[in-house]
């Protein structure tokens, strides 16, 4: 019955604030989201790709748990923020990506949403305009490597070294400060990367509640999941990009749909460091 409440819930808000239907690609129909056809998304052949695979292969198998970091390394590694305040944050990997990113930017303004972005160095360093964009609009920008590789796979602590650095150094020459924070590829990491890690002043931050919208899931689906397992102090989890072939459209239009009725809730979205109290630039 909870289930069934919320999807209608979130079907009555998505007729109320849009009024626009969508057809689902994924059966061949030809979409419109929002009143925009997917064929009038920017689209680059060129946006470089994530070095480790797509998620759909890699996020199978979990190395070490990162609950287990945690209780090992609880000054590094954050999972979530304080459960004293209904406060939450959103958080996006793999971008900046041209095709969703803006439009994601758009959704997170309307709402007046600040939200934090885990960006790979590569694609960073490709559309500069988008991360200026992300900075001036009062998000936070973390590091997410430089070519997204499975850290835990390659086994090397000169590569980790190698792609934080580099995509440190992109993110300070776009917005003019080093982020403190970082999230692994994957969430892969085990005990000498998170120590690491720690010895180069950064904060490991993972998450609470894992959307798996890399799935593309209906926007329905992914709006619930987070509605229906959101609770104060939630780091959530999404992706404002991935592999070339992957269709964030619906994870655009889930944020759209849960930030309404999550704020009718009483939660309010911050950013990471504001969630955490963790400095979030040198």
């Amino acid at each position: 019955m909870k289930r069934i409440m919320i999807v209608l819930m979130i079907s009555l808000m998505v007729g109320s604030y849009a009024g626009v239907v969508c057809a689902n690609e994924l059966d061949g129909v030809h979409q419109t989201w929002w009143g925009k056809k997917d064929d009038e998304r920017q689209v680059d052949d060129e946006i470089p790709e994530p070095q480790g695979g797509p998620e759909y292969t890699e996020r199978v198998r979990q190395p070490v748990s990162n609950i287990i970091l945690q209780q090992r390394y609880p000054d590094t590694v954050i999972l979530r923020g304080p459960d004293t305040s209904n406060r939450i944050a959103l958080t996006f990997d793999d971008g900046p990506d041209p095709r969703y990113t803006p439009e994601l930017l758009d959704v997170l303004s309307e709402y007046g949403v600040p939200a934090t972005f885990f960006v790979m160095g590569a694609r960073a360093e490709r559309y500069p305009e988008i991360l200026e964009r992300i900075n001036n609009e009062g998000h936070i920008i973390g590091n997410h490597t430089y070519w997204h590789p499975n850290l835990v796979e390659e086994g090397d602590i000169a590569t980790l070294e190698r792609e934080v650095n580099q995509t440190e150094d992109v993110i300070n020459d776009i917005v003019g400060y080093r982020t403190r924070l970082f999230r692994a590829p994957y969430g892969f990491l085990y005990n000498q990367l998170v120590e690491k890690l720690a010895e180069m002043d950064y904060s490991v931050i993972g998450w609470s509640l894992d959307t798996l919208d890399w799935r593309e899931m209906p926007a329905e689906e992914i709006a619930y999941t987070v509605i229906s397992n959101v609770n104060p102090g939630a780091i959530i989890l999404m992706h404002d990009g991935g592999e070339y072939e992957s269709d964030r459209t619906n994870t655009i239009e889930a944020v759209r749909q849960l930030i309404p009725i999550l704020q009718e809730q009483g939660f309010e979205f911050v950013t990471v460091p504001e969630l955490t109290g963790i400095p979030y630039q040198r």
